[in-house]
């Protein structure tokens, strides 16, 4: 049976709710929180950005590789963000690359509504 795609906003929604179910707490995603961890170097030297670009509306380079990554923002490739697993997929290995661990679900969350956000 082929998987249903998704768009963002039903990605964000998931994330919500595991979100709030792991912390009463949770006071919702933030774009701006995003953007910096997007950009900003963790655990080790590379961000988000290094493979993705500093603007994620054209097409990037792997650091290592060189191979060439097609945007990321969901306004640039329609295509992201419609699979919810290669979306988990892909979380998980990049923010094991990134971050050195998996990436929790507020900063999923946080990483998505920022890209939902840049036009």
């Amino acid at each position: 049976m082929p998987a249903q795609a998704v768009v963002a906003s039903d990605l964000l929604r998931g994330y919500e709710t595991a979100a709030r179910a792991q912390s009463p707490a949770f006071q919702g995603f933030s774009a701006d929180r995003g953007g910096r961890l997007f950009r900003t170097p963790q655990g080790g030297e590379w961000s988000c950005a290094s493979c993705h670009g500093e603007t994620p509306t054209g097409p990037g380079r792997h650091a290592k590789t060189a191979k060439v990554i097609q945007p990321l923002a969901p306004a640039a490739n329609p295509q992201r963000f419609t699979d919810a697993a290669q979306v988990e997929k892909w979380f998980r290995r990049n923010c094991g690359d990134v971050l050195r661990r998996e990436c929790t679900v507020q900063e999923k969350g946080d990483i998505l509504s920022w890209l939902v956000s840049v036009k």
